[in-house]
């Protein structure tokens, strides 16, 4: 008898393809040798990848496609989509995103097509383009409406506990020390997400005093040149070359803490279930906070950034865990 074949579409951003791990890693569970796509952003690939219940990860490129519409180019690689789409029917094609671009994207493979309904669906157009919609109550957080979606979906009961399903991957680096370190996430994708640098230098300080050596990544130059200078105000710390997500990934999960903002990154902390405190100034972590089965506290929230002292004593709280 053939294998169960499911397509998931969750194409982007970070966070939000982060929070789909936990769907594969239910029907895993409770659909014994289901064979799992996935399609998703190129630039996020590597976080489906690191799922070991994925089978094949099919990448594609919207937001590059978008700024090169009328270039040959483009519509090679459009075509590569859709071919590698249509390699084979599925038995379900799972739209978790609720979005018109990821609906359009489902209509690209074969079988039938299950989503949001209008009611759920971060755009409601979306439900159009699917066979068969499942409403889910918009108030809930992100990682628990996708599971719920796919649940109802494929016909199961998620259950309480939030498995990402994925562990850290070896990284070894000769700018790693070997004493514990613990991971400050100081980027974001938007300047009213960012958390001042004077309360991150007396963080690190106070980690440095724990005996943790902080790690400070960045990923474009701006994010570099702000880790450079916390570091520098902080003897011991260190600020990240540039590194890919599966290396990121890697040091991540090494760390006895991840402290960050509301970014991406954090959630990988949560799903490698490094205790993390997450700090939130212009978002409400109720919908996309933080969650996991590890430790891990939201602090903050909208106009109301976490002070040093709060997270201080998170941190300490983290530790002892």
């Amino acid at each position: 008898m053939r294998a169960m074949r499911i397509l998931l579409v969750k194409t982007s951003s970070l966070g939000d393809v982060i929070h789909n791990l936990p769907v594969a890693a239910d029907i895993a569970r409770h659909l014994p040798g289901a064979e799992i796509d996935w399609c998703v952003e190129a630039s996020f690939a590597d976080i489906p990848r690191l799922s070991p219940h994925v089978r094949r990860v099919i990448p594609v490129a919207v937001r590059r496609w978008r700024k090169a519409l009328l270039a040959v180019a483009t519509w090679r690689e459009i075509g590569g989509m859709r071919q590698a789409l249509g390699a084979h029917p599925y038995d379900a094609i799972l739209d978790t995103q609720g979005l018109l671009k990821s609906a359009l994207i489902a209509r690209q493979a074969t079988g039938p097509r299950l989503g949001y309904a209008a009611d759920s669906a971060r755009e409601p157009l979306a439900a159009r383009l699917y066979d068969r919609h499942f409403s889910v109550d918009k108030s809930l957080h992100a990682v628990v409406r996708n599971r719920q979606l796919a649940g109802a979906a494929l016909g199961y009961l998620p259950g309480s506990t939030i498995d990402y399903g994925i562990a850290s991957p070896e990284f070894v680096a000769d700018w790693l020390p070997e004493t514990p370190t613990a991971v400050l996430l100081t980027a974001t994708s938007r300047d009213d997400k960012l958390w001042p640098e004077h309360d991150w230098i007396a963080v690190a300080r106070e980690l440095v005093s724990r005996g943790l050596t902080p790690v400070l990544p960045g990923g474009n130059t701006t994010e570099r040149d702000r880790a450079a200078r916390i570091t520098a105000a902080v003897p011991g710390a260190i600020a990240a070359p540039a590194l890919g997500i599966r290396e990121l990934a890697g040091i991540i999960g090494r760390s006895k803490l991840a402290i960050g903002v509301d970014t991406g990154l954090a959630h990988l902390a949560t799903a490698l279930t490094v205790p993390t405190v997450a700090l939130y100034t212009a978002t409400d972590p109720a919908l996309t906070g933080v969650l996991g089965s590890g430790f891990f506290r939201n602090l903050g929230g909208i106009g109301k950034a976490p002070t040093v002292t709060e997270v201080l004593a998170s941190t300490d709280e983290a530790l002892e865990t």
